[in-house]
C-alpha cells in the first residue's frame, strides 16, 4: 500500500507530487531529472528520454535536458521542407553572448537526438507482439538496442485510462491485460537483444481507489496503491505491509503502509548504483532488498 502523508485526490495535485516525489512543498524539479542531475553532473547528452506528446515533469532537471518525442518518424525540427537545408545549417555563434551559445547548443543537441532516435526506430526490427497497446516500450527497445547512452526512460499509460470511476470490473481486468501483455513482450525483446540483466522496469499511478463502489458500478480516487518492478534481476515477490480493507480513514480510504519513496530509494541506491538517494528524494528512505 504505497502512498504518502495528506495524499491528494486531485490528479494533477497527485501526480506532481509523484513526479517530484516530494509531496506538499512546491518542489519544481523532476524526481527522475534530479537523480540525472546527480548520476551525471557531466550533462551527458541524450542522457534522459521522456517518450510522450509533451515533457512530463518527472524528468524536469535542473542540468538536464531531457530528449522528448512522441512519433520517432516525425521527430524533427518544425517547419517547412525548403527551410530544413537552411536550418539544420546554423553555424555556431562566434560572439561570447551565453544566452545565443546556449540557444545553438540546444538546438544542435536536439538536431543530433532527433537524428539518433530516427535512426534507431527504422533499424528496430523486433518479432516480439507487444499487444493491443505498446505504451511506447517498443520506441525505448529501439532506443537500447542502438545503444543510446540513456540511462533513464521515463513513459506512460496514456490518457488516464485507469480512472475506473465507471464499469470498474471488466475495464481494469481488460486494461491490467495490455499492461502487463507490453512489460512482458518488453522484457522479451531485452532478452532477445542481450539486455535482459541491464534493465528494470517501475511502474505506478498517481491514485489508489476508494474501498467502497460508487453507483456506476467504480470506484473512486483512493489513496494507497500498489508499485510494480518488473526485470530479471528483480526479486520477485510482495514488499512492504498490505493496507487493511476494514480499518479505514475517516474518508473510507486506505490507510498507506508504505511511503512510495522507499520504492525510489530502492532503484536509485541497489539498482542504479546512486549510493546517496536523499540528495535526489529531500529525505531518507529504507531501500527494499528488491534486486538480486
Amino acid at each position: 500500500g504505497c502512498g504518502y502523508d495528506r495524499p491528494s485526490f486531485s490528479h494533477f495535485v497527485s501526480m506532481t507530487y509523484w513526479h517530484t516525489a516530494a509531496p506538499n512543498s512546491g518542489e519544481p524539479y523532476g524526481w527522475v531529472g534530479r537523480l540525472a542531475d546527480a548520476m551525471d553532473p557531466n550533462n551527458t547528452p541524450n542522457y534522459l528520454v521522456n517518450i510522450d506528446a509533451s515533457q512530463s515533469l518527472a524528468v524536469r532537471s535542473r542540468s538536464h535536458i531531457p530528449v522528448v518525442f512522441d512519433d520517432p518518424e516525425r521527430f524533427d525540427r518544425k517547419g517547412l521542407q525548403q527551410e530544413q537545408t537552411l536550418l539544420n545549417s546554423t553555424p555556431e555563434p562566434t560572439t561570447h553572448n551565453a544566452s545565443q551559445r546556449f540557444l545553438h547548443e540546444v538546438a544542435h543537441g536536439a538536431q543530433q537526438a532527433s537524428a539518433l532516435v530516427r535512426d534507431a526506430w527504422d533499424k528496430y526490427r523486433s518479432p516480439v507482439d507487444y499487444g493491443l497497446v505498446n505504451l511506447d516500450l517498443p520506441k525505448v527497445a529501439a532506443l537500447i538496442e542502438a545503444d543510446m547512452p540513456t540511462r533513464l526512460y521515463y513513459t506512460s499509460f496514456r490518457n488516464n485510462a485507469f480512472d475506473t470511476h465507471v464499469y470498474q470490473n471488466s475495464t481494469h481486468a481488460r486494461l491490467l491485460t495490455y499492461a502487463s501483455d507490453a512489460v512482458a513482450a518488453f522484457l522479451q525483446d531485452m532478452e532477445r537483444i542481450g539486455r535482459a540483466d541491464d534493465v528494470v522496469l517501475l511502474a505506478f499511478s498517481e491514485f489508489g481507489r476508494r474501498v467502497p463502489e460508487n453507483t456506476n458500478l467504480g470506484t473512486d480516487h483512493g489513496t494507497a496503491n500498489p508499485m510494480f518492478i518488473a526485470g530479471r534481476s528483480v526479486k520477485g515477490g510482495h514488499y512492504g505491509a498490505l493496507p487493511s480493507l476494514t480499518e479505514l480513514d475517516e474518508g473510507d480510504n486506505l490507510i498507506f503502509t508504505t511511503d512510495f519513496r522507499r520504492v525510489y530509494a530502492s532503484v536509485i541506491e541497489n539498482w542504479l548504483g546512486y549510493n546517496d538517494s536523499s540528495t535526489v528524494l529531500h529525505g531518507t528512505f529504507e531501500p527494499f532488498a528488491l534486486f538480486s
